[in-house]
């Protein structure tokens, strides 16, 4: 998910690499990209949908009313694409990624630790020692 969303904000920033938004192959450039990270969204929206799914509560709504507004942004910056509209797509796919990406790490460390601390709790059990010396040898 955190690598889809850098990659639709990547091609969404490309045409603004070029100085006019209103040259015919860029406004397809711009499109085509803005269109793809609709589509993206429009995935998030769905998965989101299911009540049942793993995410929190809180953050299942959250992230929907945020679909909502990427949903209505994107309609508005299609029909009538600025730098402005389109960076501001482009900086909630790149701030999700990194809270997407944050939160793996996080996990990422915490199972580590978590397993660091069951080998340092695994109890080494010394062979028998004898209760007796036997002298009689």
């Amino acid at each position: 998910e955190a690598w889809a969303l850098v990659e639709a904000a990547r091609r969404m920033a490309l045409p603004l690499e070029y100085a006019n938004l209103n040259d015919e192959e860029n406004k397809i450039r711009v499109r085509d990209s803005l269109r793809l990270n609709w589509r993206l969204w429009t995935i998030f929206q769905t998965e989101l949908s299911f009540e049942d799914g793993p995410v929190p509560t809180e953050i299942r709504e959250s992230m929907l009313n945020l679909c909502n507004f990427v949903d209505k942004h994107t309609v508005d910056t299609i029909n009538a694409p600025t730098p402005e509209k389109i960076s501001t797509l482009i900086e909630i796919n790149r701030n999700i990624a990194n809270g997407l990406l944050t939160s793996l790490q996080n996990a990422l460390d915490s199972a580590e630790a978590a397993q660091r601390s069951e080998k340092s709790a695994e109890i080494v059990t010394p062979a028998a020692a004898p209760t007796s010396i036997d002298t009689d040898v």
